[in-house]
């Protein structure tokens, strides 16, 4: 039987999890595969996070946006790279579509409160911070002359020259971008205002053209440190990716702004901390070093 696994969990990596991480035993991973595990984590501890809940059919998220309102996002409640992911929902048309298409990724899905603010992925091994990035949707800056097309072109030049690709992904020029644009009254032909920032897909993801910004670790407020430090013992974890919003951001205090966590990841994708595409590449290896000298039970079954 551990064979199975084993040869199930090699074509899962090869399949869906390239380039992630891998320093965290089975039971660990078992313990946050999925969000709902994640969020009754972080409720029973007292961290700030989305009110949502797991549904199957279309009753429940209907149900769950008359009494909470929108924005919502709906995802798969076992996923990665926001792949499935649905936000921000503002209407019940929106909610409809995104409640029948999360299915073809996971059939048990999750409903939440969606904030708008500022996205961040936390790695955090034992008692220190690895990494803190920024991560952006897909977007362009007008310069009062260029057409939407010609500025896509120039971002992906600059995305080339700074050697990003594959790891960051180009901007798209599609039909996925043009009915995003037209949502907004805009065209791959239309031209930006100086300084006019547009994004070009809802999703923050690398697939769709998003990029990361390298965050100072000594940017953090102090007081937010206790919070991101606590969460791998929770899972008793060697290493975690944890996803959260800040209206505000990361360096003012959690208590003086709306903070959500999201999830946590025990495979985080580590590699496009060595892509950001704002801020200076780090220096990881010595937390490699220390995740290398780890004895790990049971890391190559599923």
């Amino acid at each position: 039987m551990k064979t199975i696994r084993r040869a199930l969990y090699s074509w899962i990596d090869r399949k869906f999890l390239g380039g992630c991480s891998n320093y965290n035993s089975l039971a660990t991973r078992k313990s946050c595969r999925s969000k709902k595990q994640a969020r009754e984590g972080f409720r029973a501890n007292a961290l700030p996070h989305a009110k949502g809940e797991v549904f199957y059919g279309l009753f429940a998220p209907f149900r769950f946006a008359r009494k909470y309102g929108f924005p919502l996002v709906v995802k798969p409640n076992v996923s990665g790279f926001s792949r499935g992911s649905h936000f921000p929902i503002t209407t019940y048309g929106e909610l409809l579509k995104a409640a029948l298409l999360v299915k073809i990724w996971w059939p048990s899905s999750v409903i939440e409160q969606y904030l708008e603010g500022r996205n961040y992925r936390i790695v955090v091994i034992k008692d220190e911070i690895m990494s803190v990035i920024r991560r952006y949707p897909p977007f362009i800056v007008g310069d009062g002359q260029s057409t939407i097309e010609e500025l896509i072109d120039r971002e992906n030049e600059i995305r080339r020259a700074m050697d990003l690709y594959p790891v960051i992904h180009p901007l798209a020029k599609n039909s996925a971008t043009a009915r995003f644009l037209a949502k907004k009254d805009l065209f791959l032909t239309s031209v930006l205002r100086d300084g006019e920032r547009v994004t070009l897909h809802n999703r923050i993801a690398l697939a769709s053209g998003g990029v990361v910004e390298t965050i100072d670790k000594g940017d953090i407020h102090p007081e937010n440190l206790p919070l991101f430090l606590k969460i791998p013992a929770l899972f008793d974890a060697n290493i975690l990716g944890i996803d959260a919003i800040f209206t505000k951001g990361i360096e003012f205090p959690y208590s003086r702004q709306q903070v959500i966590f999201l999830e946590v990841n025990s495979r985080p994708y580590l590699k496009m901390h060595d892509y950001p595409r704002f801020g200076h590449k780090e220096d990881l290896r010595p937390y490699f070093t220390k995740l290398e000298s780890l004895e790990i039970g049971e890391k190559d079954i599923f």
